[in-house]
């Protein structure tokens, strides 16, 4: 067996441990670091914009490990996956035998699909996670007639909006699409985007930034782990795969669920899937968008504490129940008490947010420095783009945790923008920008000095009104 020592040490590609090994390279290039990581590729963060200074926006692109050489000058790679974790003499133990003796630990191992219940004995269920998937499920798309689309959230939103020549069925248990992020009037808006894309696309063509080239290839050290999650343009990809088989046609079933798939021979298509509603849907594969789970796939000594999620409970720091064991991303749950205006959601935003507080964390250890937690965690902010257009999430924007105290302005334009305030005694508790608004930063000011708006009453979002103005 042979032995590693490191000051440093993280474990994942992704976007989380990229950015742990980033700031670190940063704040302490002098000292070891190590990195495991299942895939040849890892995750990238680039063209970074900032709308405000909490709201960022960035791609998301596969680059090769060795790059992260370039920017830490002490960094070992490790092309492997953890097997056991000795906290207590600080020993990482991967799959391949190799022994890695750390001061500091940062956990960043992701999360896994939470497929539906017949995915462990059907090839035809797909899971939409990581470049792995997305591969898989361009080659079912080649040669497909109808899919069935499992989930509501982002990924499933986007797989409806960018697949073209195949019949596309959508169950959803929502009453409304594309819940997990917006509320049923910017749900609306979409599908009347959907019904009139075609007639006026001058209006709302956002530019199309191509984050997956064509030559991209994933080589999987470990077949039995998936390479890191997908950026927020990972679906640009599937848009120019496209069936000779006629329209475009969708369906959406509401309020239901997936009851049970079964694998048929001599039919027209290979799958029948039985909903909680008692129809039955002929489909060529399934695609089962319905979020992730914490993956932690190795075993540990002392097994730190879990949050409800099941993920590892970590503090303001990011660290674990375990001194000197950090964890960043959708493995973690965040659990100290979180500002009035912050919550957890597994997103690419929220993985780099924490890895970099990871980062700092581990090195104030390391250099007994004083850390205090980054700004970033006073406002939920999400930037992502949904059906064309830019969606910008601020805040308590869908009314969590205020019950049925509080008040909703909206303004919308027909195939160009919606806006939705949320407020509670006159303040202004969450957003959702969908278009070109330019309102971010006015709207994360607000947000942050809970300014009493009510003497503006509704010319808060009169459109003939430059709010901008009144807070200059």
């Amino acid at each position: 067996m042979s032995t590693i020592k490191t000051r440093y040490l993280v474990i994942g590609g992704g976007i989380a441990g990229v950015t742990c090994v980033e700031t670190l390279a940063i704040l302490h290039p002098e000292e070891q670091l190590v990195i495991i990581t299942a895939s040849s590729l890892v995750k990238n963060v680039s063209n970074v914009s900032f709308y405000a200074k909490t709201v960022v926006k960035f791609d998301v692109c596969d680059t090769e490990a060795s790059s992260l050489l370039k920017i830490h000058p002490n960094l070992k790679i490790v092309y492997d996956s953890l097997k056991y974790l000795d906290t207590k003499n600080k020993i990482a133990i991967t799959d391949e035998n190799v022994s890695i003796e750390y001061d500091v630990i940062c956990i960043c191992t992701g999360g896994i699909p939470r497929l539906i219940s017949d995915s462990n004995k059907c090839t035809r269920i797909l899971g939409i996670r990581d470049t792995d998937s997305v591969m898989n499920f361009q080659e079912k798309l080649k040669n497909g007639r109808r899919m069935v689309i499992v989930g509501n959230g982002g990924i499933a939103s986007e797989i409806v909006h960018a697949t073209r020549g195949i019949q596309k069925v959508w169950v959803i248990r929502d009453d409304y699409i594309s819940a997990t992020f917006v509320d049923p009037g910017a749900a609306e808006f979409f599908q009347d985007s959907i019904r009139n894309k075609s007639t006026d696309k001058k209006k709302h063509t956002i530019s199309r930034r191509h984050v997956f080239s064509e030559e991209d290839t994933v080589v999987s050290i470990n077949k039995n782990l998936k390479s890191a999650a997908l950026g927020p343009d990972w679906y640009r990809k599937l848009e120019n795969v496209r069936n000779e088989s006629g329209e475009q046609e969708l369906e959406i079933i509401y309020k239901v669920e997936v009851d049970s798939v079964e694998e048929v021979n001599n039919h027209e298509y290979a799958l029948n899937v039985r909903l909680t509603n008692g129809r039955t849907v002929q489909c060529d594969f399934v695609i089962s968008a319905t979020g992730v789970e914490p993956a932690v796939n190795f075993s540990w000594d002392e097994p730190p504490k879990r949050g409800p999620d099941g993920g590892l409970a970590v503090n303001e720091f990011q660290e674990t129940s375990i001194r000197d064991v950090y964890a960043a991303g959708d493995v973690a749950c965040a659990s100290w008490e979180h500002a009035p205006h912050w919550f957890q959601l597994r997103l690419w935003t929220q993985a780099r947010q924490m890895a970099g507080m990871a980062a700092k964390a581990m090195h104030g250890r390391i250099t007994s420095e004083e850390v205090l937690q980054d700004f970033c965690f006073e406002l939920f902010t999400h930037c992502t783009t949904l059906f064309g257009f830019r969606v910008v999430l601020l805040g308590k924007y869908n009314g969590q945790g205020l019950g049925n105290d509080y008040e909703i302005l909206l303004r919308m334009t027909p195939g160009q923008e919606y806006i939705k305030f949320v407020l509670q005694n006159g303040r202004l508790q969450g957003v959702i920008l969908i278009g070109e608004t330019d309102l971010e930063e006015m709207c994360e000011n607000l947000i942050l000095d809970q300014i009493d708006l009510t003497p503006f009453g509704d010319d808060i979002l009169n459109p003939d009104i430059d709010i901008d103005d009144y807070f200059d």
